[in-house]
């Protein structure tokens, strides 16, 4: 088996901090990646887009080395004082991922693109334990890969253009979502709140109304699949 380690945002976008896989005869870097890709494809974007950086048993890994019993990779993000300092990519602003958030990085992320931001307004979405009259003992949700990334693009874009915004962040999860955990996160930043109010509260109806995101409520009575999103 070779451990592959990950540390700060990669932990969080896989939901854990390393992944166990059984190593290939003859087996090489470039087939841990794609082994990764294929069960965390946050992570593997992460590597394929060349944003962060692999290691092989602590020395800087590349795709044609071998890998053997026992090895230890990690996925290393940008550190502390790196590459991160600047603007935040689309791609870091705006995403679907399986793990959880965490509601300051988030808003971090999207202040960083201009000192001239003086109001962020942030809608946060969470699982609740009644719907329609309904028990809820938990919750999962289904994305159409692709086109719920472009769609959150599209809203976001619009947003910017139509409220007047500096920056505007959206990530909503997939897969098993616990009652109480989070869902969905809109942070939406201007000059002035007036503008920030009224685009984070079209973004969240926007979202429910055009991204391909699916949410199944778990109660005593069974599953439902229910139109709209959290």
């Amino acid at each position: 088996m070779i451990t592959v380690k990950l540390f700060a945002v990669l932990r969080k976008l896989a939901g854990t901090d390393q992944i166990e896989m059984p190593v290939p005869a003859g087996g090489t870097v470039k087939d841990v990646i794609a082994a990764i890709s294929a069960n965390h494809p946050e992570v593997g974007k992460l590597i394929s887009d060349r944003k962060v950086m692999l290691s092989l048993n602590q020395e800087t890994a590349e795709d044609g080395m071998k890998v053997a019993d026992g090895d230890e990779m990690a996925v290393l993000p940008p550190f502390a004082g790196g590459a991160g300092e600047g603007p935040a990519s689309v791609d870091e602003l705006v995403r679907v991922q399986e793990g959880p958030f965490d509601i300051n990085t988030e808003i971090e992320l999207v202040k960083r693109t201009s000192k001239g931001i003086g109001a962020v307004v942030t809608f946060l979405g969470i699982g609740r334990d009644h719907s329609k009259g309904k028990d809820i003992e938990g919750l999962t949700f289904e994305y159409y890969a692709g086109m719920a990334e472009k769609r959150l693009r599209q809203i976001r874009e619009q947003a910017i253009r139509d409220f007047n915004l500096i920056e505007c962040g959206i990530v909503h999860r997939f897969g098993d979502i616990a009652l109480g955990e989070d869902i969905v996160l809109i942070n939406a930043a201007s000059s002035h709140r007036p503008e920030a109010f009224e685009a984070c509260r079209w973004c969240i109806d926007e979202l429910k109304r055009i991204t391909p995101i699916w949410k199944k409520e778990f109660t005593p009575d069974g599953e439902v699949w229910v139109e709209e999103h959290p």
